[in-house]
């Protein structure tokens, strides 16, 4: 079923009027290398300042009475080769679990208004994009990137998530950690959100899922500038297991430090961040550790809660930008701080997700596998294609992939391959979670336009639904039928679309139009979470490459 997005969107979109060429001439006309928040005096604040609340970090794996959950504990293990102590961890008889989580999808009630989700994302799609292409330009997140080349190899040694090793393997160590992901289509957004549990005892919060970030981080009390969200912020003081990290703490150098930056004096002095995402989205706050509590199902089929302790994440008291009545953001990026990179000692070097449509009534759920899924390693239509850029690549929280070319009707486009060329000046494509639709650099956006404008007969012409083209009028065709589209990759991998991926259906006028747009020329390529819907997405870390198969992700 195409997506189906009323006039009155179309309507709406040509009010705002935003394009793509306008942010980023917006973006060429100011300093690429401002803080949005330069101009924000913070105020003098206890956690900023103030003593950390504890500087511990047990080693161990606990038992929750009340929860009957079993906790796997992530510590800093200072002097300890990382590599050395996960074969040590392993020698031990201790093997990778996987975990699937499961994606909850909200659907529209029968008396909400026409979605508007394509046109609100599509806005903050723009932004989103002029905030990862100012990232490449830079070559840094505000000073993040240049003092984790200063750290990292410091990092490297005084930090790497690991396991304690019981006395005996727990039999779920052999079971899948699934999260339930839910649409924002209900909430007017194109991301999708992730309920987790956080704290002692533990409490509920919706984080959006994004693949283009690393950090993770709540909205916490005391809140001195935050965006209204669904339930109440996050109190640290009503939780037993929180700890600040100080900002003596080796672990404070993999964030960025607001500014101006803060004296680090006290010993147990807190370790203060900023994170950006774009012109009106950031979050300032404390980076600490808390425990979060994951539904993990065993080999038996049956579900569990468990306990991850020792998580790094922010505890975010300035925070503002677009994000839909989410708590936060749950980072699933390839850099330290991602939820994924965390995970990694507990489940394994892998992740994915198989998105289900996001018109999808509520009782069909999409999913978040941490960890190996033996399933999806043997479907028969699974293809891989190698991550790019990874080590040389200054932002190395994107998950870049290279296309050679792109196919339209079964004929391969002229398009010049310095198109899909990764240079220290930007370019490049990613596959991202937290972008809706797909983006295309010039001039391939421009090359597949005109290619399905040649291609497509028999259906009239629409130009008044911009900037969304070609648009078709296909009232009263029963079987729409348009040209396939297919993505060829450098190294030979195929990525083949279902129409549905593809071109978007607006109603009551019974138009379709591509789901595709344009970027300038030397900016990123984006493939968005609209195209990805109904395969089942891999992320291998350990193998650097990215996984795609087609399915019913309902059914997983």
């Amino acid at each position: 079923m195409v997506l189906r997005v009323s006039l009155f969107l179309v309507l709406l979109l040509l009010h705002n009027s935003c394009t793509v060429e306008s942010i980023f001439e917006h973006l060429n006309q100011n300093d690429l290398n401002g803080s949005s928040l330069a101009a924000v005096k913070f105020p003098d604040h206890a956690h900023f300042n103030a003593d950390s609340s504890s500087t511990e970090t047990g080693c161990s794996f606990s038992k929750s009475e009340k929860f009957e959950s079993s906790a796997a504990t992530l510590t800093s293990n200072e002097g300890t080769d990382g590599e050395n102590g996960e074969a040590a961890s392993v020698a031990a008889g201790h093997h990778k679990q996987s975990v699937k989580l499961n994606l909850r999808h909200h659907s529209e009630s029968k008396d909400a208004e026409p979605k508007k989700s394509v046109v609100d994302s599509t806005v903050r799609d723009l932004k989103r994009i002029q905030t990862l292409w100012r990232r490449v330009i830079e070559k840094k997140n505000q000073n993040t990137i240049s003092r984790l080349e200063k750290a990292q190899e410091q990092s490297r040694k005084f930090y790497k998530p690991e396991v304690a090793a019981p006395a005996a393997t727990p039999e779920y160590f052999s079971g899948q950690l699934v999260a339930t992901l839910e649409s924002g289509v209900s909430l007017g957004s194109g991301e999708y959100f992730m309920d987790v549990f956080v704290g002692t005892p533990p409490k509920h919060f919706s984080l959006i899922l994004d693949t283009g970030s690393d950090l993770n981080w709540i909205q916490c009390v005391p809140c001195y500038a935050c965006f209204e969200q669904n339930g109440p912020y996050y109190d640290p003081k009503d939780s037993s297991s929180f700890k600040n990290i100080t900002c003596h703490d080796p672990r404070c150098q993999l964030v960025s430090s607001p500014d101006p930056p803060q004296p680090c004096k006290a010993e147990t002095q807190s370790c203060p961040y900023f994170y950006w995402y774009g012109d009106s989205s950031n979050t300032t706050g404390d980076l600490a550790i808390e425990t979060f509590t994951v539904n993990l199902t065993t080999p038996k089929g049956k579900s569990e809660l468990k306990l991850v302790e020792n998580v790094m994440f922010g505890c975010g008291h300035w925070n503002r930008g677009l994000f839909h009545g989410a708590a936060g953001l749950l980072g699933l990026g390839r850099g330290p701080l991602s939820f994924a990179t965390q995970l990694q000692s507990l489940y394994g070097h892998s992740f994915s997700y198989c998105l289900v449509d996001r018109n999808s009534n509520s009782s069909v759920s999409s999913k978040l596998i941490f960890g190996e899924d033996k399933e999806l390693l043997s479907h028969p239509n699974l293809n891989f294609t190698s991550f790019v850029g990874g080590k040389e690549n200054p932002v190395d929280t994107f998950y870049y992939v290279q296309i050679k070319s792109i196919m339209v009707g079964g004929e391969v486009l002229k398009i010049p391959e310095g198109t899909w060329h990764l240079s220290a000046g930007g370019g490049g494509t990613i596959i991202d979670s937290g972008t809706t639709l797909t983006y295309f650099a010039e001039p391939a956006y421009d090359t597949i336009k005109e290619a399905f404008v040649r291609k497509i007969k028999g259906y009239q012409l629409v130009e008044t639904f911009p900037p969304l083209k070609p648009c078709y009028n296909v009232s009263g065709v029963e079987k729409i039928e348009l040209p396939e589209f297919t993505i060829l990759f450098a190294d030979g991998a195929v990525w083949d679309f279902p129409v549905e991926n593809y071109f978007i259906q607006i109603q009551p006028e019974d138009v379709v139009c591509l789901a595709i747009l344009g970027t300038p020329r030397s900016a990123l390529s984006i493939i968005g979470n609209y195209q990805q819907q109904n395969f089942h997405i891999l992320y291998d870390v350990q193998k650097s490459r990215l996984g795609y198969a087609p399915m019913n992700c309902a059914d997983v």
